[in-house]
């Protein structure tokens, strides 16, 4: 008698990952519904909480989100009126908007619900931490322009950061503007990735 079909067949390892990763997204969103804000306000927050001075802008907001401006303008307008994020005019730019988190804003903050997938990751061994931080940075990256979500990264690891002085002072070498220790590590919309930029040159074919 021949054996019996497996109901369902094994998945290969690629389609393993893809379903945790979507049973993680459908987890992670579900932690967010918190303290009358709901996904996208929080997601709107941290980014707020980490951009640098070049970045705290709506259209930067929205690249980062890969929004529509439409739908991060009403997530803007829900911030804004629960007390937690205020315009500004930017300082650079008369006809642009600064958006900055108040300290009610910061206070919030502080009790982020994706501090606990931090606590679940930080359980885990620092090599199994290490892959799963290169893994899934590089499918981010293959993946990034369909969900048309912009680029950013923090400017230590920006190919446009500048060295300077006894003191190894840090500045952009866009704008020529020093940067603090603390900006330095801080995310922008101008990111350009050093390991990618020298990783494209390296296998780039001189022409003769």
């Amino acid at each position: 008698m021949p054996p019996m079909p497996q109901r369902h067949a094994e998945l290969p390892t690629s389609g393993r990952i893809a379903e945790l990763l979507d049973r993680l997204g459908r987890a992670t969103h579900a932690l967010q519904f918190v303290n009358g804000l709901n996904p996208a306000q929080w997601e709107a927050l941290r980014f707020l909480g980490r951009a640098n001075r070049y970045s705290r802008s709506p259209s930067s907001l929205s690249d980062y989100l890969g929004t529509t401006k439409g739908t991060t303008s009403q997530t803007l307008r829900a911030l804004e009126s629960k007390g937690y994020v205020t315009r500004c005019r930017d300082c650079n730019d008369r006809r642009g908007v600064s958006l900055e988190l108040t300290e009610s804003g910061r206070t919030l903050l502080a009790s982020d619900p994706m501090r606990e997938i931090e606590r679940a990751v930080g359980d885990l061994s620092g090599t199994c931490v290490d892959a799963l931080a290169e893994g899934l940075s590089q499918v981010l990256d293959r993946i990034r322009s369909r969900c048309r979500q912009g680029v950013f990264g923090v400017c230590e690891q920006c190919s446009h950061l500048v060295l300077s002085g006894e003191a190894a002072t840090t500045q952009c070498g866009l704008t020529g503007e020093a940067l603090s220790n603390e900006e330095s590590r801080q995310l922008c919309v101008n990111f350009s990735d050093c390991a990618a930029r020298a990783k494209n040159a390296d296998t780039t074919v001189p022409v003769e």
